[in-house]
């Protein structure tokens, strides 16, 4: 397991992280998302050696992270890292090589991910002349070329169209199904649709941080009404609740007081009910709660 322990890092009177702790735990995907100048990737460059913290400490599966356990770990920054006038399969079999692989077998690595990112006709292409959907490919191919024991990836799916999206996150489940994975991106709905866990970051702290089910079941709780053929407008004079839209027969609200079993017994009594459901909370929605 990843973990960050009371990281804080300053930047003469700025302090970009304040105080972050969280972790990650091996087989999970954990997002961590925050708003720009969050401090997202000033924690990540703390976790891999990039940058020393101002204060606290990462662990590494309970010990103190050394370097010797950072080699192992795939890192892939916001920043392109690569050499754009380097050939592909070259380029990926020489960061192998750097990890201890044997000539063969780092080339039989570098076309093994090339070849899953339909890049393999490309082997000896120069990373310059690649689009750059094709060039964020290759730099995760490069985070993941020595079969890394855990991943810190800032922004890995920017710029990539949904099929390259698809693929990613296939390689990923492939590569990395036991590992820890730790990612930042804005796109909330593709974080939603990937993670496991969740960091959420305002202001260079930690806002909120667990499960996407706990984080959804600490927030406010929404329902959807719908009545058979009535006006749903009268709910608004419901105490214990607050309505967030009315549209005919259908209602959102939200429980302010009411329980849910009360909410239900005081609809059914006013007559022919459709649905009282617990709507899912996106986690947009989840994510303006905690950084308003």
């Amino acid at each position: 397991m990843l973990q960050a322990q009371s990281l804080s890092r300053t930047f003469g009177t700025l302090t970009a992280v304040d105080d972050v702790s969280f972790h990650v735990r091996p087989g999970r995907m954990t997002g961590f998302v925050g708003a720009n100048g969050a401090g997202k990737t000033t924690t990540m460059r703390m976790l891999m050696g990039v940058l020393a913290p101002s204060s606290g400490s990462v662990t590494w599966n309970g010990s103190p992270v050394g370097a010797e356990d950072r080699r192992d770990f795939g890192y892939m920054p916001e920043e392109r890292g690569l050499y754009p006038r380097m050939k592909l399969a070259e380029q990926l079999s020489y960061f192998a090589r750097l990890h201890g692989f044997s000539r063969k077998d780092a080339l039989s690595r570098a076309d093994e991910l090339l070849g899953f990112f339909g890049l393999e006709e490309r082997r000896d292409d120069l990373l310059d002349n690649l689009s750059l959907g094709n060039q964020q490919r290759v730099q995760i191919a490069a985070a993941l070329i020595h079969r890394p024991t855990a991943l810190v990836l800032d922004e890995p799916f920017s710029g990539l169209d949904p099929l390259a999206v698809d693929a990613m996150v296939d390689l990923l489940q492939r590569e990395a199904a036991d590992v820890p994975v730790l990612f930042s991106s804005h796109q909330l709905e593709l974080v939603e649709r990937l993670c496991d866990d969740l960091v959420i970051l305002s202001g260079g702290r930690v806002v909120a941080a667990g499960s996407v089910d706990e984080l959804r079941s600490e927030s406010e709780e929404r329902y959807r009404v719908v009545l058979n053929g009535q006006d749903a407008a009268w709910l608004r004079d419901l105490r214990g609740v607050r309505v967030d839209d009315v549209d005919g027969s259908t209602a959102l609200l939200t429980l302010d007081g009411l329980e849910a079993a009360d909410l239900t017994r005081t609809v059914v009594e006013r007559g022919p009910v459709l649905e009282v459901a617990r709507v899912r909370q996106p986690l947009s929605e989840i994510f303006r709660e905690v950084t308003r």
